[in-house]
């Protein structure tokens, strides 16, 4: 029995080195590579993605998550491969806050932040008091409050940089309640919020347009750049074959097409 234990445990690990190796290029064992993705946009891309990868002999499995947590759990763990959720900065924030190895491989595409209609149609017809919802985690909740700041609705110190929160806010005239919110929630919330500030992949698994949006954040500048959505992988692992096969596989003008095709402004790509 311990015998047979052994050999399962070495047949699990040579598995894995020949992915890591990029075992079945040119061979005859077929690659397996499990990425971890938010439902809409992230996993739908993925699906193009997985038809280029199979013409090379490789198996895309995508595994689908909704919270911002558990895909980077994964990904340290070992149990997935990659992930493509996520921005740039809120990976670099998680590697701060949980002492993970995170790092991108690639830069993929950009998901402007809006601000969605909840009980008031129209940001003009704001009242006093009103409540605005936003993520409740850092990076994301920052880049909120920075888009209420862009619209006029508060206001922020110059210096606050790319997380500001609640307490750095210096001036909130109208006196607006910002409640908190976690991030995947803020949609289902609308109808008890006056607006709300949505992440893209949220707002589109939603079936909110960027076109009904109150307020866009401005895709030029730093945003893109400092919101980029990543495929991430553990540290160590940029190399592998496969992972660097899903990168050419993302970014080909195949994915290009579908995003234009599939979501017009609300995904920018970033190749």
């Amino acid at each position: 029995m311990m015998k047979k234990k052994l050999t399962a445990l070495a047949l699990s690990a040579a598995a894995c080195l020949s992915l890591l190796s990029g075992c079945g290029n040119g061979g005859s064992e077929a690659v397996t590579i499990r990425v971890g993705a938010s439902p809409a946009p992230h996993a739908e891309i993925l699906e193009v993605a997985k038809e280029v990868l199979a013409e090379q002999g490789i198996k895309l499995e995508i595994v689908e998550f909704t919270d911002y947590i558990m895909p980077n759990n994964a990904v340290e763990n070992g149990e997935i491969d990659a992930n493509y959720f996520q921005h740039i900065t809120y990976m670099d924030n998680f590697n701060k806050e949980h002492s993970t190895h995170l790092t991108s491989v690639a830069s993929i595409h950009y998901e402007p932040f809006g601000i969605y209609a909840g009980r008031v149609s129209t940001l003009a017809d704001l009242p006093d008091g009103a409540t605005i919802g936003i993520p409740n985690d850092a990076t994301n909740g920052g880049r909120a409050l920075l888009l209420l700041a862009e619209q006029g609705l508060i206001t922020l110190p110059e210096e606050a940089g790319l997380e500001p929160t609640v307490m750095d806010i210096v001036d909130n005239p109208h006196n607006f309640n910002i409640e908190e919110l976690e991030a995947a929630q803020l949609p289902r919330s609308l109808s008890s919020l006056d607006v709300a500030v949505i992440n893209g992949n949220y707002a589109i698994d939603a079936g909110l347009s960027v076109d009904d949006a109150l307020a866009l954040e401005s895709s030029g500048g730093a945003a893109a750049t400092a919101y980029a959505n990543i495929l991430a992988v553990k540290e160590g692992n940029e190399d592998s074959q496969a992972v660097q096969a899903l990168v050419e596989a993302l970014q080909s003008e195949q994915v290009k097409q579908f995003m234009a095709e599939q979501y017009g402004a609300a995904v920018v790509p970033l190749f």
